[in-house]
């Protein structure tokens, strides 16, 4: 998708001109540099000024963020833990699944999000609000069907995966709450992806603060206090997502981080709900597909038994535990590259897609080192009393441990593919990921060169490496910076909608 206008010839360094920046005002600020919508929701810092400072000022919240995200689900592997490796288990064959319908969903908050930065780098509040408006409207739709959909599938699911019977009944009560609880759960990830798309990423880190907190008091409370196990676990991460919902709701209509919800934005607008959709598509199959593919390596799994299921659980909360750094750098990374699209500003943008890049490869290796050196410490933290499940992790640990820095390094250029719109591009390296290196290896090493279940550990850090390589490929061609979603904002056109706004207060 092309802009429709002209975009302004490059300044000395490759800048854009100062007075022909979107806005027409020196330094591309309406209002000649005022702070941005509402004074506090737009950082002029991300557009200027040293990169390294701009990455982190996004970077270091959000993944403070993710790591509170992924601590729902550390929280449910802690006090799930304690009721054994079945219990385990459970979680562990619905989380897949979870995941699956999520990511179908997903694929509206990335485009809403991709389109918010860059309207804010170019400095168009209307439609800013507009596409916060139809992005949430869109996401919780869906989700409700969703949601709604798994719970009446989940039995067949389970049958079909041949789940043993003393994990069955867990996993089932475990999959309906979470399914029933996804429209809550997508409020939320929608207004977080929006404030990602302002710059205003400190916020979201105090709700999922207070959220968890609430998550892991009421979790032993409801498992081992009301006597209800798995399914204890499940009702209280959907209590606390909803708390999560509500409180973003709230922030949102009252106009204070950079997007105001209005009651006309939440009326269908089917010509931007198509303009989403065509864009949001490609991100809801590679997430689907990611999510498709870890489900059908959950077949492959669950035929080793109940010690390997519980051991793939303990390395998958491991795995996600530590590309928090890379989910961090790879949204801050989005972020930035897409308002400095918005503002056109294409080398600063690269600029922001290299640094990004080196700097997650090095943390991800650091942190996979560490990884590997404490791999037997981490597995009994999740599973303190089944030594068959902390040997049988631990090695799962230490064979993927070797290749985070490469899974850092795809996340970041990935990013700078879906902040330029490029989604096509991100599907089809997904796609390649999933279904042709880490499925087919995972079948190959464990059945055909019969090394079991370790067969299926050494698929991830072999499909880890070749999938940077082939993202560095991609972004290399520089197809990316030859996109932009938007046209930038005219000073008439800015000073109209300001008045227009002004009409309707």
């Amino acid at each position: 998708m092309t802009p429709d206008k002209t975009d302004p010839p490059a300044g000395p360094g490759g800048d854009p001109p100062r007075a022909a920046m979107p806005g027409g005002m020196p330094g591309g600020f309406p209002g000649g540099g005022r702070a941005g919508f509402g004074g506090r929701a737009f950082d002029p810092r991300l557009l200027e000024g040293p990169i390294p400072r701009s990455l982190f000022l996004l970077a270091f919240p959000i993944m403070g963020g993710n790591l509170l995200q992924i601590a729902y689900q550390l929280v449910d592997a802690f006090w799930v833990g304690r009721l054994g490796a079945s219990a385990v288990a459970a979680v562990s064959v619905s989380m897949p699944m979870m995941f699956l319908l999520m990511s179908v969903g997903m694929g509206f908050t990335i485009a809403g999000s991709t389109l918010i930065a860059q309207y804010v780098g170019a400095r168009n509040r209307g439609m800013v609000d507009h596409v916060a408006g139809q992005t949430l409207l869109t996401t919780v739709a869906v989700s409700a069907v969703l949601g709604a959909f798994g719970a009446l599938v989940a039995p067949y699911l389970l049958e079909l995966m041949e789940v043993a019977p003393d994990v069955y009944h867990n996993a089932l009560g475990f999959l309906r709450v979470q399914f029933l609880s996804l429209p809550m759960a997508f409020a939320y990830f929608c207004f977080q992806s929006q404030m990602r798309g302002v710059g205003q990423v400190t916020v979201p880190l105090y709700i999922i603060a207070g959220s968890v907190a609430v998550n892991f008091v009421i979790n032993p409370f409801l498992i081992f206090g009301l006597h209800l196990g798995v399914l204890g676990s499940a009702v209280a991460t959907a209590v606390s997502q909803t708390i999560s919902a509500t409180i973003a709701i709230i922030l949102l209509s009252s106009g204070r981080y950079g997007i105001t919800l209005k009651i006309r934005e939440l009326r269908p607008d089917f010509a931007f709900i198509k303009r989403a959709f065509n864009l949001g598509y490609p991100a809801a199959i590679e997430g689907s597909a990611r999510g498709l593919g870890v489900t059908i390596m959950m077949f492959l799994i669950t035929s080793f038994g109940t010690v390997t299921t519980a051991a793939y659980g303990v390395g998958g909360n491991m795995m996600q535990l530590v590309v928090i750094p890379a989910m961090g750098f790879s949204m801050a990374t989005s972020t930035l590259v897409g308002q400095n699209i918005g503002a056109n500003n294409m080398p600063r943008a690269e600029a922001v897609a290299r640094l990004a890049s080196m700097i997650t490869f090095g943390t991800l290796t650091t942190i996979g080192l560490l990884a590997f050196a404490f791999a037997n410490h981490i597995a009994a933290f999740f599973v303190p009393h089944d030594k068959a499940v902390i040997h049988e992790a631990s090695v799962f640990i230490r064979t993927v441990s070797w290749s985070y820095g490469f899974i850092g390094l795809q996340f970041a250029l990935m990013g700078v593919l879906r902040a330029s719109g490029n989604m096509i591009a991100a599907m089809v390296i997904s796609l390649v990921s999933q279904w042709m290196l880490t499925f087919p290896l995972a079948f190959v090493l464990s059945h055909r060169a019969h090394l079991g279940a370790h067969g299926i550990w050494w698929a991830f850090p072999i499909a880890n490496v070749i999938t940077a390589v082939i993202t560095i490929i991609w972004f290399s061609r520089g197809d990316w910076k030859k996109r932009r979603l938007i046209a930038p904002q005219t000073l008439e056109e800015e000073e109209a909608e300001e008045i227009a706004e002004q009409v309707v207060v």
